[in-house]
C-alpha cells in the first residue's frame, strides 16, 4: 500500500524522534541533541544522536541513519507498512483506505476476514474450556510441564473438549457456517463424511498466528496416549500454509532485533518452556522440516539464524536436511549456525536441568554452516584410499556448485579445500595418521633427517632435528639472496613474510619455527615476536600481529622486511594466497632453509674430525659450489633436486 507524503508528514508532525527513539534508548539533552548509547552496537561512550528539529537519528558507530518509520523497521524488524500503521494508530492519523476493488475480490476479502474472525473465536473457546471441569486434565499437564498462569495466558493456551461437536456447536452459535467451519480447518466433512466433527478433541491446544499476531491455525497435543497423531496441526487453508509460517515469530520479532539472534527450535514446548526463562526471540516450524520459504522469513530478522537441535540422530538429520535446504540460496553475509543439544535433551529439559545459563552455553557452543557441512561428509566415510578421498572432494565440490551467489560459492570452495587439507595433514602427537585414514597422507618430512647426518627430500614436516646448530656460513652472506630485504638474506626474510602475512602457521609449526637459525638478529626478533603473540592469543589477524610487534619496538624490522622484493614464483607469501599452497610454500622453503644450515653443520663436523689438508681441500671446492648462489628464485624443488 502506498502512502500519500502528507499523512506520512502528519504523522512525523506529531510524532518526535526522540519520542518514539526514547522507548528503546536513555537518551540525555545535550544541546539542540539528544544522546544515548547505540541499539544497533554495543558501545560504552555514546555515538547515537536523535535531532527533533531535522527529524532524524545518526549512529557513529554502525553508520545507521533515518527518521521514526525507519527507526521501528530496524529495532524491530517491521515492514514499513506495518511501521507506518503503527505510529499513525499511535499519533491518532487516520490512514486512507485501500482504493474499491473488484466485486470478486471484495467478496474473496470479506471471506478472508469472516475466516479470521471465525479462528479468533475459536481461540477464546478453547481459552475458556482449559478453565473448565473438563479441562483440568489439560490444566494439569501445563502445570506438569512448568509452566505459569502467566506463561499459559501470554500464549492462548487452551483445550480442546472430548465431544465432537462442542466447538461445531459453539461456533454456529457464534454466526459462522459449516462451509466456514470446514474451510478453515476446524472441523472434519466431505462428500464421504455425512456429519461433519470438530477436528480437535481432548486435546491441549496452541494457537498459530501470522505476522500480524491473528490467529490462523492450531496445533493441538493429545492428552490420551490412545490418540493416533500425539501433534496435530490445522490442514492448509486460504489462511495457513505450513511451510510459510513459524510457529511465534510474531512476538519473537522485537525480542530477536533487540537480542541480535534469533533461535529455531524444534517444538511449540521448547519456544514456550525458552520464552517463560527469558529466551523470548525462539520460534519453531510446524512439525516438518524447515522449508526454503522459512528460512528467508528467518534471513529477514536475523543474519544468521541459530537451529537447535536434539543431539540425537534424529535431531542431526534434521540438521543435515537444513544444510541441504539453506546451501543454494546462502548470500554474503547470511548464513545459519547449528546448536546441538546434549544427547537425550531437548531445550525444554536442559533449562529444568540446567536453568537458562545452561542452555545459553549451548548457544555458545553453536557451530558455523560450513563447519556442520565438511563435518557431515567427513564422518559419512572412511577416507584411507586415494579413490575414497577423490569421491569426497567430489561430493564437496557438488555441494558447494549448488550455491548460486559466486562470491558465496568461490569462498566454500577454498574454505573446503583448506579443510580437507588440514584434515589429511597428521596433527600433532596423532602419529601418521589422520582421522579415518590407516595410511599418512603426507610425503616423508622434508628436511628431516632420513639417516644419520643424511637429508631427504618432500616437504618438512614435525620430525625431529639432527646435529648440531651453527650460524650462516660467509658465503651465505654473500650470495645474491641478499641482495633484498635490508641486508637480510632473502630465504629468511620469505619466511618471515610468510608468517607476518599468515599467523596462523604459528599453531601447527611453532617449534619448528622456534628452532629457525637466522643470520640476521632482526629477524630472529621478529620471529620470537610472532611466537610471543601466538602465546598471548589464540589467533591472531595480521593486523593484531603488526600491532603486537609494534609495541615490542620491532616496527623498523618489519617495514625492511615487508620492502624486500620476492620471486614472482614465491605468490604464497601473499596475503591472498590459497592455505593449502601457502602451507606447502612455506614448507619448502622452511627446508631449504634448514638443509643449507645442515650442509653447514656437516662440513663444520667433517673438519673437526678429519684435520688434514685433504679434508680442507675438500671442503673449500663443497663450498665453492653453493646452491644458494644458482638459485635466485625461492620457489619449492622436486624431489630428489639438491640444494648444494
Amino acid at each position: 500500500m502506498r502512502f500519500p507524503p502528507h499523512i506520512l508528514d502528519e504523522i512525523r508532525s506529531r510524532l518526535s524522534v526522540s519520542q518514539v527513539v526514547g522507548r528503546k534508548v536513555a537518551l540525555k539533552k545535550q544541546g539542540r541533541e539528544f544522546a544515548g548509547l547505540s541499539p544497533f552496537k554495543t558501545e560504552k561512550t555514546p555515538s547515537f544522536f536523535v535531532n527533533d528539529q531535522k527529524g532524524f537519528y545518526h549512529c557513529f558507530a554502525s553508520g545507521e541513519h533515518g527518521d521514526i518509520f525507519t527507526f521501528l523497521i530496524k529495532t524491530e524488524g517491521l515492514s514499513f507498512p506495518e511501521a507506518v500503521e503503527r505510529l499513525a494508530e499511535e499519533a491518532g492519523v487516520t490512514l486512507p483506505k485501500p482504493a474499491p476493488r473488484d466485486p470478486e475480490s471484495r467478496a474473496q476479502e470479506d471471506e478472508r476476514e469472516r475466516l479470521y474472525r471465525l479462528l479468533e473465536t475459536s481461540a477464546k473457546f478453547f481459552e475458556d474450556q482449559l478453565h473448565t471441569r473438563d479441562g483440568r486434565e489439560a490444566s494439569g499437564y501445563l502445570v506438569r510441564r512448568g509452566l505459569s498462569e502467566a506463561t499459559v495466558s501470554g500464549f492462548r493456551l487452551g483445550y480442546a473438549p472430548h465431544d465432537r461437536t462442542r466447538l461445531k456447536s459453539y461456533l454456529s452459535a457464534a454466526g459462522f457456517t459449516e462451509r466456514e467451519m470446514i474451510t478453515s480447518g476446524m472441523l472434519i466433512g466431505g462428500p464421504d463424511i455425512p456429519t461433519s466433527y470438530d477436528r480437535f478433541r481432548h486435546r491441549v491446544m496452541f494457537p498459530i498466528t501470522d505476522h500480524k499476531s491473528r490467529v490462523i491455525a492450531f496445533g493441538g497435543r493429545a492428552l490420551d496416549d490412545g490418540q493416533p497423531a500425539k501433534y496435530l496441526n490445522s490442514p492448509e487453508t486460504p489462511l495457513f500454509h505450513k511451510g510459510w509460517v513459524l510457529f511465534n515469530l510474531a512476538a519473537a520479532r522485537p525480542a530477536a532485533h533487540e537480542a541480535s539472534r534469533i533461535i529455531v527450535v524444534e517444538g511449540y514446548m521448547d519456544v514456550i518452556a525458552l520464552a517463560q526463562a527469558g529466551v523470548k526471540e525462539a520460534v519453531a516450524p510446524l512439525g516438518t522440516a524447515l522449508t526454503q520459504e522459512q528460512v528467508q522469513l528467518l534471513w529477514r530478522i536475523a543474519p544468521e539464524p541459530i537451529l537447535c537441535f536434539d543431539g540425537d540422530s534424529a535431531g542431526r538429520k534434521a540438521a543435515h536436511r537444513a544444510l541441504d535446504t539453506a546451501l543454494p540460496h546462502l548470500k554474503p553475509g547470511v548464513s545459519l549456525s547449528f546448536a546441538f543439544m546434549p544427547d537425550g535433551l531437548d531445550p525444554d529439559d536442559m533449562l529444568r536441568q540446567s536453568g537458562r545459563e545452561g542452555f545459553e552455553g549451548v548457544m555458545a557452543r553453536a557451530r558455523g554452516f560450513a563447519d556442520v557441512l565438511f563435518s557431515r561428509e567427513w564422518d559419512a566415510g572412511d577416507w584411507s584410499t586415494p579413490e575414497r578421498r577423490a569421491g569426497l572432494e567430489l561430493q564437496i565440490r557438488k555441494l558447494t556448485a549448488q550455491i548460486t551467489d559466486d562470491a558465496v560459492r568461490s569462498h566454500y570452495e577454498r574454505d573446503m579445500r583448506d579443510r580437507l587439507f588440514k584434515a589429511w595433514r597428521p596433527q600433532p602427537g596423532a602419529g601418521a595418521q589422520p582421522a579415518h585414514a590407516s595410511g599418512s597422507m603426507r610425503k616423508p618430512a622434508y628436511g628431516a633427517p632420513a639417516a644419520a647426518g643424511k637429508w631427504s627430500s618432500g616437504p618438512p614436516g614435525k620430525a625431529a632435528r639432527q646435529g648440531t646448530r651453527v650460524a650462516a656460513s660467509s658465503s651465505l652472506k654473500q650470495s645474491r639472496l641478499v641482495a633484498a630485504g635490508g641486508g637480510f638474506p632473502q630465504r629468511e626474510v620469505l619466511l618471515i613474510r610468510t608468517l607476518l602475512n599468515h599467523p596462523w602457521l604459528v599453531a601447527d609449526y611453532a617449534e619448528e619455527i622456534a628452532d629457525i637459525q637466522f643470520s640476521a638478529e632482526g629477524l630472529a626478533k621478529i620471529r620470537d615476536g610472532v611466537l610471543s603473540a601466538q602465546a598471548t592469543e589464540k589467533s591472531l589477524d595480521r593486523n593484531e600481529l603488526r600491532s603486537h610487534l609494534t609495541c615490542l619496538g620491532l616496527d623498523k624490522f618489519v617495514e625492511l622486511v615487508e620492502r624486500s622484493i620476492t620471486h614472482r614464483c614465491d605468490k604464497f607469501v601473499e596475503p591472498e594466497a590459497d592455505a593449502a599452497e601457502v602451507e606447502t610454500g612455506f614448507c619448502h622453503s622452511l627446508a631449504l632453509h634448514e638443509s643449507q644450515v645442515g650442509l653447514q653443520s656437516s662440513l663444520r663436523a667433517a673438519w673437526h674430525e678429519e684435520d688434514s689438508s685433504a679434508a680442507l681441500a675438500q671442503i673449500c671446492e663443497i663450498k665453492r659450489q653453493p646452491s644458494t648462489e644458482a638459485e635466485p628464485a625461492l620457489s619449492p624443488v622436486k624431489s630428489g633436486d639438491s640444494e648444494a
